[in-house]
């Protein structure tokens, strides 16, 4: 194995069909060659939410036209790339689907080896590709369909300490904004929407804090917004752009005083160096500046990664398929698609987990 690696990463587990080139040489800072992403905001926007079957199709679509661009972008071919990591889950199966197929083709076609990634593994390794910190460290993984603490030890050692137990805070903000008539993405949305509004006007609850441990739940969040909301209007005939910013303000408040509580109990009760933040509810400025000003008070350097990096990317892909390379080597053609990975396979599944198996 040569000492220094060029991978190239896919990316296609929810609604963003991405491609990139990382090099990485031991004992040197890793190099982002190119990231390469096409968003498809405007094909779901009429929808208010991500329709898996119109994600699939224009991944399909996508990946070779974003593969061709990230090599394009680095001034490489793929003769120069030592091996291929791909998104195999958990997601979307179609769209986990198109970017494993995708990988296993250019693998054999060109006998490049070929790495599985866990999505959240990508997320969860990002610390790692931006700040080249030393393990073990804490994650707060924080994202549209996930939210975990998790306690990293290695390329593929992960223990969960806690996560949500309906809708992950990324979710939450989707779906609020469809309440209030705010377009998709939500939390872009939300967030500017609460730049002007009064965080203390409306009362809203802050679950799970009356109980130990690490676990939220954002559910009943959404729900109490959709009964304020219905109790202004019944009260005042409509909802003036006013109440809708105080709305925004509040939820926003609520997810920031949850996420700050837990992060501050899970960092005292397994205190590291480092505590870091990942995932698309990571580029909310307002919940950044909180998880700052508590790893502050608590002495502990905090790690988010640049806001490009927090939302899904194929940069983070081709970083953790370096590390876990190095680790474990390659997977083989028999690699197969999944639409629920728990990153950590020995803990209790997290309620709601269905009969599928744990999502994540």
């Amino acid at each position: 194995m040569p000492d220094s690696l060029t991978f190239l990463g896919i990316e296609s587990s929810c609604d963003d069909t991405a491609a990139a080139i990382v090099r990485h040489a031991p004992g040197t800072a890793a190099q982002v060659l190119s990231s390469v992403v096409e968003g498809q905001t405007s094909l779901h926007a009429a929808f208010g939410g991500v329709v898996p079957e119109i994600a699939a199709r224009a991944h399909a679509e996508r990946v070779d036209l974003c593969i061709e661009a990230a090599l394009d972008q680095a001034g490489l071919t793929l003769a120069q790339i030592d091996g291929i990591a791909v998104t195999a889950g958990p997601g979307l199966i179609g769209g986990v689907l198109s970017g494993v197929m995708c990988a296993k083709g250019l693998a054999a076609a060109t006998g490049l080896p070929l790495i599985g990634v866990n999505h959240l593994a990508g997320h969860a390794l990002t610390p790692r590709l931006t700040d080249g910190i030393a393990y073990p460290y804490l994650m707060l993984l924080v994202s549209g369909g996930h939210c975990q603490f998790l306690r990293v030890d290695g390329p593929d050692a992960f223990t969960r300490l806690g996560g949500s137990i309906d809708d992950a805070p990324g979710e939450a903000f989707d779906k609020v904004a469809k309440i209030l008539g705010l377009p998709q993405p939500g939390g872009p949305s939300v967030q500017a929407e609460a730049s002007g509004g009064d965080p203390r006007r409306i009362p809203l609850p802050r679950p799970l804090l009356d109980r130990p441990g690490y676990d939220l739940s954002f559910s009943g969040l959404k729900t109490a917004v959709l009964r304020a909301r219905d109790g202004l209007m019944a009260g005042l005939g409509g909802l003036r752009r006013q109440d809708r910013a105080d709305l925004c303000a509040a939820f926003q408040a609520a997810v920031a005083d949850v996420l700050v509580e837990k992060s501050r109990r899970a960092l005292t009760d397994h205190p590291v160096g480092v505590f870091a933040v990942a995932g698309g509810v990571a580029a909310n400025t307002e919940i950044r500046a909180r998880l700052t000003a508590l790893c502050e008070g608590l002495g502990v350097t905090f790690l988010a990664p640049p806001l490009r990096l927090c939302t899904d990317n194929a940069a983070m892909i081709a970083w953790a398929g370096i590390e876990q390379f190095r680790l474990r080597g390659a997977d083989d053609l028999t690699l197969s698609a999944r639409p629920r990975w728990p990153l950590d396979q020995k803990s209790p599944a997290l309620i709601g987990s269905g009969k599928k198996g744990a999502k994540a």
